[in-house]
């Protein structure tokens, strides 16, 4: 039986897309035989205190040497000593779902800190899985790792479940179109660009539905919170917190179209999630998201340009028919993306090329 450890910041259990991702392939390899056995470093990342990279370095000291071991980047960018320390006594695989120092709302010392720490601690990894090839791109180009040493393994979907023909669905029993969002509330989902685009559209028939933790950044919130107040649209856009796959499926079922106008995403599992539903999709070109939606599935945007996104959602909107050919190419795009089952494997084969047979 192959053994792994896989070490992670914070609550695995946290509502957001990184986490979502190492939940599935963590199942996934359970389910492929491997014994795995998962290590918390506790909360205070990316910017731990001595105490706690203290506290994490006599934490993976003391387990067992030669074992493989998985650290999700939001922790081991930010522990380079600690990354030497573990390399020297266990094969070291990088897990990077974006650059800690992409994160919006840095400043320009944490973002430098940041990035220097990160490089410093992915020197020491044997081998760095990237959520997406904009982020191998990216570590390669501004954090020096060869290529070589990169393994790209998208996160799956389980669109096997709701491939359908959304466009079959009629939409004239309605009376507003009904858009979903779905993202932490943070200043990097561009919340407040979302909403300011949405304002001079207050005349059209929506509502908007926001699915996210919101308890992460407590200024991001506030800000939304005040916004919907600002522009009117108590009773027009419902923040729903944190929920429930199951909630979270209902959503994605009843939408009409998927939007985040993020500033920056490292791959963006919703956007894929939210295809393999059949939704048109509108969004921003940051990161990876061009990528991921491909034209036929939606609009993109420059992140930050509110008229153009004002322009873009005014289209899906208004226009049913236009909905309806880009619910048809998002499923099309869907069926090109891999389903979990497919995302463990190439996982497994990564880590399986690093290991001694």
């Amino acid at each position: 039986m192959q053994q792994l450890i896989f070490v992670y910041p914070g609550d695995l259990n946290s509502p957001t897309g990184g986490y979502a991702y190492d939940r599935r392939i963590i199942a996934g390899l359970k389910s492929l035989g491997w014994e795995i056995q998962l290590i918390s470093l506790g909360e205070g990342y990316p910017f731990p205190n001595p105490v706690q990279a203290e506290q994490a370095k006599e934490q993976l000291q003391r387990l067992a040497p030669g074992v493989p071991m998985v650290i999700d980047g939001l922790a081991l960018g930010a522990l380079p000593e600690v990354a030497a320390c573990v390399a020297e006594h266990h094969p070291l695989i990088a897990l990077i779902h974006h650059p800690l120092a992409f994160e919006y709302g840095l400043s320009q010392d944490q973002a430098a800190l940041l990035k220097q720490s990160e490089t410093e601690a992915l020197r020491h990894a044997s081998k760095v899985i990237a959520n997406s090839p904009a982020t191998a791109r990216d570590l390669n180009r501004y954090y020096c790792v060869p290529m070589d040493r990169i393994d790209v393994v998208l996160p799956g979907t389980d669109r096997s479940v709701q491939q359908r023909e959304r466009s079959q669905i009629t939409y004239s029993n309605r009376d507003a179109v009904r858009l979903l969002s779905v993202g932490s509330i943070i200043p990097r989902k561009g919340f407040h660009d979302l909403l300011a685009a949405l304002a001079p559209l207050a005349d059209l028939p929506w509502t908007l539905s926001i699915a996210g933790d919101t308890t992460r950044n407590a200024g991001a919130f506030e800000r939304l919170i005040s916004d919907i107040t600002r522009f009117g649209f108590e009773g027009r856009v419902h923040v729903l917190g944190a929920v429930s796959d199951s909630e979270l499926d209902i959503l994605y079922t009843q939408a009409d179209a998927f939007v985040l106008a993020s500033l920056f995403e490292g791959y963006g599992m919703v956007y894929a999630e939210a295809m393999a539903y059949g939704l048109p999709i509108i969004a921003t070109s940051a990161g990876a998201i061009p990528d991921t939606v491909p034209s036929e599935a939606g609009l993109l945007v420059n992140p930050g340009d509110i008229p153009a996104l004002t322009l873009a959602l005014k289209t899906v909107i208004e226009d049913a028919p236009y909905r309806a050919r880009l619910s048809s190419g998002a499923l099309r795009a869907a069926a090109q993306q891999p389903t979990w089952d497919q995302a463990t494997q190439q996982f497994a084969a990564a880590l399986e090329r690093l290991i001694p047979a």
